[in-house]
């Protein structure tokens, strides 16, 4: 939280300071430009710290409301790193911090970090009952000695060549329908479900298909159908250990030819040669393109037919296994 006694964030010989406040979930191209303008403002030798809400505030007072997961918030501590702030801090959005008005919210985070810049979007709203806006943070900018800075917001076209916002919601949206290229393109990158992998009904291996199953807890997933991707295996909280990426044929559905099952997300990795029933260790995900719909099918004969079709597909727009180095599938 907030602290009124941390220490102050713009001394003499300290490095200036631009924050940047959201839910960030995701961390999409809109989060990337708001990262980018506050390394602007605070200049090469500034720090840059990311203040996100995790969980969403909604799941506090409104859970019915509360929007699906895009991101855990290691992933998202990574990845705004990787975009180039300094620190990323979780704002827990409990019952007593939701409710602090507006101008204390404001107060602790100047006495906190004494921003030189706050950089926020059109639609930044904080505080309780949501009073607090850009507006509210421009009428106390020159009281606290820091500049507002609005980042426009980030538009990029889709495959039909529709040109939209880039927003969190709309990136559910397009996963809920399948659209995970689409997604992708306001992501900056394919969708990521990180989780650990969990014992499965073993079916898989029956067919000489065997699967990892990911416990994706709760992670949006996309429609239930079959998808491409890639899947690595990785260990610490650090992501310290990585193995190589693997092609992977990813199924999401409930498995709809063995009779009524919860929805899963499970994936079999191209040419591993690994033991997929060691279970317990963490899987990273990518899915990169849909392949087709869930289907029920008459008999087992039916459906490794059809796998076998998937996994050909898989091979073709998926590099049979790339390096932990190399870039993910466009």
């Amino acid at each position: 939280m907030i602290n009124q006694d941390a220490p102050n964030g713009r001394v003499e010989g300290h490095p200036a300071t631009a924050v940047t406040i959201g839910n960030f979930d995701g961390v999409h191209e809109g989060h990337a430009a708001l990262i980018s303008t506050a390394r602007e403002a605070a200049g090469n030798d500034g720090r840059v710290v990311a203040l996100v809400f995790d969980p969403h505030p909604l799941t506090r007072l409104r859970p019915e409301a509360a929007p699906a997961r895009l991101s855990t918030f290691p992933q998202r501590e990574r990845r705004l790193r990787e975009l180039g702030a300094d620190e990323v801090i979780q704002l827990t959005p409990t019952r007593e911090f939701l409710a602090l008005e507006a101008e204390d919210f404001l107060d602790r985070l100047v006495t906190r970090f004494n921003p030189v810049a706050i950089v926020e979007g059109d639609d930044f709203r904080f505080g309780r009952n949501r009073v607090g806006s850009v507006d509210f943070l421009r009428e106390r900018a020159d009281a606290h000695g820091y500049r507002v800075i609005v980042v426009d917001p980030v538009e990029r076209a889709l495959r039909d060549q529709s040109v939209i916002r880039v927003s969190s919601s709309l990136i559910r949206w397009l996963l809920r329908y399948g659209r995970v290229e689409d997604a992708a393109m306001l992501l900056g990158r394919p969708y990521e479900l990180t989780g650990c992998v969990v014992q499965g009904d073993q079916r898989g291996r029956t067919i000489n298909v065997p699967t990892a199953n990911l416990d994706h807890g709760d992670m949006l997933l996309p429609k239930d159908g079959i998808y491409t991707g890639r899947a690595r295996r990785v260990e610490g909280e650090a992501r310290t250990h990585v193995g190589p990426w693997y092609a992977a044929a990813i199924s999401i559905g409930t498995k709809p030819t063995f009779g009524q099952h919860p929805r899963i997300c499970e994936a079999h990795l191209l040419d591993y040669d690994g033991p997929l029933d060691d279970y317990d260790w963490t899987i990273e995900l990518q899915i990169t393109h849909w392949l087709r719909d869930q289907l029920i099918y008459r008999d087992v004969q039916g459906l490794t037919d059809q796998l076998e079709r998937d996994i050909a597909a898989t091979r073709e727009l998926v590099s049979e296994r790339v390096t932990a180095d190399a870039p993910a599938p466009a």
